[in-house]
């Protein structure tokens, strides 16, 4: 093994050199797992620009750009633990990066995106597991897990997502214009009000807020709750809660626009997508708060 031989040089010439090294971090092979993390970024080069662009362009995409920068500091955070871990380097974490490797040529022949950046996280973690093993690769599974939020939804199931997502805002809006006085008639996702006609187009079906909350709900969890059934709980809370969110951000576009049709589009449209997006953040803290306290009541009548 030439690259664990390398990292014993290394780490060698480190404490000659007057370094304090622990013993675990001299047996992290760190300058091959940098290595093989270079070769990793030239060759998925041409899928990691797309991405990049894709998290510019789309909006539903946005937190893209956020997710490997939390990524890389919760694994800085994270690297006591990762340290603790012997390495334990294994030659069948090549058949993970062949693995991805033939992904991303059955992607590359049929244009699938999806496949081709999933690729690249299935070689990622194939390299940790040939490098240092798959006990690392475990004390590193949810900064890993996250990685998924950079990756847009398949077409095929987004469009599947959205539409039932249209639909339900849409009944929920109708019902809050009516109890709010406002006649409304609805036809699909097309609500008729006495100003004018609101569509609720895929922009406003809450995939965007859904995407971006539950990416943020896991990362709310794992700062301020060290229980990690919490980060599944807060998940689950963040469906109801961006369709709540949403339906709102519907309603009040509704409402404004029998004030003044001018407050439903330009600057006023805009900002009350980011007005209800921190409320549907603040609901999901206070959803946290109220299962903690269920949480600590069950606990002191044990």
């Amino acid at each position: 093994m030439v690259y664990w031989e390398f990292c014993m040089d290394f780490a060698s010439e480190g404490a000659s050199n007057g370094q304090v090294v622990s013993q675990s971090q001299s047996r992290m092979p760190w300058p091959a797992m940098l290595w093989f993390l270079a070769l990793l970024l030239v060759c998925y080069a041409p899928v990691l620009q797309r991405l990049v662009r894709q998290w510019y362009y789309d909006e539903d995409m946005g937190h893209g750009f956020f997710v490997p920068v939390l990524v890389a500091y919760i694994a800085w955070r994270e690297r006591e633990r990762v340290l603790a871990v012997r390495p334990q380097p294994a030659w069948w974490g090549l058949l993970i990066v062949a693995w991805g490797a033939f992904q991303l040529y059955l992607a590359t022949v049929g244009a699938e995106l999806f496949l081709a950046r999933t690729a690249f996280l299935i070689s990622l973690v194939g390299c940790i597991t040939f490098v240092a093993g798959w006990p690392v690769v475990r004390a590193l599974a949810f900064p890993l897990t996250l990685l998924l939020f950079m990756i847009a939804i398949p077409a095929v199931i987004y469009n599947q997502i959205t539409f039932p997502l249209q639909l339900l805002a849409s009944e929920l809006a109708e019902s809050a214009l009516s109890l709010s006085g406002i006649p409304v008639l609805r036809e699909g996702n097309v609500l008729e009000i006495p100003s004018q006609q609101l569509s609720v187009v895929e922009a406003c079906s809450g995939i965007r807020s859904l995407l971006s909350l539950s990416f943020l709900a896991l990362v709310y969890a794992y700062f301020f709750d060290r229980k990690v059934w919490m980060r599944l709980a807060l998940l689950v809370a963040t469906v109801p809660i961006a369709i709540l969110a949403n339906s709102g951000r519907v309603t009040v576009t509704g409402i404004l626009s029998e004030i003044d049709p001018e407050l439903a589009e330009g600057f006023f449209h805009t900002a009350s997508g980011w007005v209800i997006f921190m409320t549907a953040l603040a609901m999901l803290i206070l959803v946290h708060q109220g299962i903690n306290l269920i949480y600590r009541l069950i606990n002191r009548r044990k």
